[in-house]
């Protein structure tokens, strides 16, 4: 073979190698150590579509199949185990099509288990993948089902999984007393960096679960993650967390417009084909503020001028302008303060267009429990200035950070 095929035959072997697997989840650790932690075990899991290894394969399977697990029980938080309920329908107990065992439902009446649904189980697992925002509810879950271990005395364990945001940033207020919610049930920065082995460390070292419970935590950590990977640099395969969150990519922009959605006044492309990506409504001025925007130079990030109907939800069916937010780099934008940059420029655009005038008051609340505060709705709402909640937004972050950093596992 001579010199220039052997030079060609090394960068396609290189390509293949840099496109290759880089991280191994807790889940296809446990599986190389032969299910080491379960053994003797009856087993309880908490998971969803997402839990799968490298090539797919749901892990309610794995364990089911595997002769050296003892699975005998699921429990499906919001969207279900099987993947087969929408965002906020409460899903039913019942049994699994495919391996006959009971499914209990996390995400309905009952949002923790119970006495009697961890009566015939041994050892709680959770293997479900975040996505580094604390409003969604996966976490929420997971805390309420450690407490339910802690009083139960079954142990729990966490198949950990990468943040998809890494582990490095961290954005937003921690939530006040007073604003804990299935929404934001634990006193974190709204981006909060963690994996969700690091999390149910932290809630479980610091004594941050109800009454202060600990249970007999293990956290199956991944190899080859590091703290400044996001989702798209692991070589894992995505499945979409919930309709919504349909790529690798979906989770940097669910906090760009996940909290002004929550108001119900402008498309942020959840109705159409860009969920989380835009914003729009009929009265804006799509070139205007696609300039006003990219005047401000925020970092990481371009806004295009755009224009759509949606399918369903916001504006359904009526046409709308706004603009597109295309992120050139996830690592340094201010991604939880587009949204309310968006707001700033629209109101010096349209003052009459007053997003918290034009919404239900009944929206405040959510909105308010999203953020973890009404300190921010109060405060912007008179101002319609970013600098006037910038520093409600960053302060805490830091000595957040220098707090849990000694539960970092990676």
């Amino acid at each position: 073979m001579n010199k220039k095929l052997l030079i060609i035959l090394f960068l396609f072997l290189s390509t293949i190698v840099s496109h290759s697997q880089t991280v191994k989840t807790g889940l296809q650790v446990l599986v190389e150590n032969d299910f080491a932690p379960l053994r003797g075990q009856r087993v309880g899991l908490i998971t969803n579509p997402t839990g799968v290894n490298a090539s797919l394969r749901s892990t309610v399977d794995i364990l089911f199949e595997a002769k050296e697990v003892n699975l005998v029980a699921l429990y499906g938080p919001e969207h279900g185990v099987r993947g087969d309920y929408s965002a906020g329908d409460h899903v039913s107990t019942a049994k699994d099509d495919k391996t006959g065992l009971s499914v209990f439902s996390l995400y309905g009446k009952t949002r923790k288990p119970t006495t009697d649904m961890l009566k015939d189980i041994d050892v709680l697992l959770y293997d479900i993948q975040d996505i580094g925002s604390r409003s969604y509810t996966y976490i929420s879950t997971m805390g309420l089902a450690m407490e339910a271990a802690a009083e139960n005395g079954v142990e729990f364990i966490v198949l950990d999984r990468p943040n998809p945001l890494g582990g490095e940033k961290m954005e937003g207020p921690l939530v006040k007393p007073g604003f804990i919610s299935f929404v934001s049930q634990f006193p974190i920065p709204y981006v909060h960096g963690l994996t969700c082995g690091e999390l149910a460390t932290f809630l479980n070292k610091e004594k941050l679960l109800k009454n202060g419970v600990q249970c007999k935590l293990k956290v199956i950590r991944m190899e080859g993650w590091h703290r400044d990977m996001i989702f798209e640099e692991t070589g894992l395969p995505w499945v979409p967390s919930s309709p919504h969150i349909p790529h690798p990519h979906s989770p940097y922009y669910y906090p760009i417009s996940g909290i002004l959605g929550e108001l119900y006044v402008y498309s942020i492309g959840v109705g159409y084909t860009l969920p989380f990506q835009l914003f729009a409504a009929s009265w804006i001025d799509a070139d205007a503020l696609a300039k006003n925007l990219n005047d401000l130079q925020l970092p990481g990030v371009i806004f295009r001028p755009i224009h759509f109907k949606p399918y369903y939800s916001v504006s359904k069916g009526e046409l709308v302008h706004g603009v597109q937010v295309h992120l050139t780099d996830p690592k340094t934008a201010p991604l939880s303060l587009i949204q309310f940059y968006f707001l700033q420029e629209c109101h010096k655009l349209r003052p009459g267009k007053n997003v918290f005038e034009l919404c239900d008051p009944s929206r405040f609340s959510m909105f308010d429990k999203v953020c973890g505060t009404d300190e921010i709705r109060l405060q912007f709402s008179k101002t319609f200035e970013v600098s006037s909640i910038i520093d409600q937004w960053t302060t805490e972050i830091e000595p957040f950070r220098n707090k849990v950093k000694r539960h970092f596992l990676y």
